[in-house]
């Protein structure tokens, strides 16, 4: 498996290019060994990382993103942690794994020790590359569900938010988060183009702004739009495209990416 990797990365046109490649596999095998160790029961996917590996979306994308949505009896965070530890390990990846899980929301980096340097994408022999982790130990209530089985280098049958409540999980990204995330409004502009994607889950959406001590309007059918243009329009620009440029494939997805033609597609009714 290491040499497909490896020929995986060797077509790539760039290095960078070959960063994201290489890491986009280790998570599709990082994900398999979740499927394996039964995390897909009481897990759900959802973030950048699930539009990726179920949808296609046109970026790369660094963690792997997940809410509690079943019961907590199953639910073994360091256990599913051994479990890709073991799994990756027999193929001879060295990893190290920093854990932090003492509060609501659990994470945990898998750092793949001297794989750069191994792919020839670093001159540095102890360099790492890393996965991200993160659980929601306790989401937002109102969470639609789906199950997709999908081939991204390996077979998953993934649990994951619905297409209603992973736009939900955006607009809350962009309203909430409290720094400059590039990757959300590419992700943004991406859902809105599509005029077949449904709206958002209202109920979820309200529940996460409460929990993150939203100030604003309650957000409606007639007014989360409004209110995410709003956002939108006082984003520093040159910021945006600074963070997502790195996991785009070409110049031409950048290109796409303005303030105008966002603006215009969440003015569509």
């Amino acid at each position: 498996m290491k040499e497909y990797l490896r020929e995986l990365v060797r077509a790539a046109p760039t290095a960078q290019a070959g960063v994201n490649v290489a890491r986009e596999y280790l998570q599709a095998r990082i994900l398999g060994a979740l499927q394996q160790s039964g995390a897909m029961i009481p897990l759900a996917f959802h973030g950048g990382t699930a539009l990726r590996f179920l949808y296609a979306i046109p970026r790369y994308s660094e963690d792997l993103d997940f809410a509690l949505e079943h019961s907590a009896a199953s639910y073994d965070f360091r256990a599913y942690l051994q479990r890709i530890e073991l799994e990756l390990g027999r193929e001879g990846y060295r990893m190290e794994t920093r854990v932090s899980d003492a509060k609501t929301v659990h994470s945990a980096f898998v750092q793949f020790v001297g794989l750069p340097h191994e792919l020839g994408l670093s001159a540095h022999a102890g360099q790492k590359l890393s996965v991200k982790i993160e659980v929601d130990t306790r989401p937002p209530a109102g969470a639609g569900l789906a199950t997709t089985v999908v081939r991204r280098h390996v077979t998953l049958q993934l649990q994951h938010h619905d297409r209603p409540t992973l736009l939900a999980g955006k607009l809350h990204a962009v309203l909430q988060r409290r720094y400059v995330k590039g990757r959300d409004l590419f992700d943004l502009l991406w859902y809105l183009s599509d005029q077949a994607w449904p709206e958002p889950n209202l109920l979820w959406l309200g529940n996460a702004l409460a929990q993150t001590g939203w100030r604003g309007a309650v957000l409606t059918s007639g007014n989360w739009r409004a209110e995410v243009a709003g956002r939108v329009s006082a984003l520093p620009w040159d910021r945006v495209l600074e963070d997502v440029e790195p996991f785009l494939p070409s110049e031409r997805e950048l290109s796409m990416l303005t303030r105008e033609n966002l603006l215009s597609v969440l003015n569509k009714s």
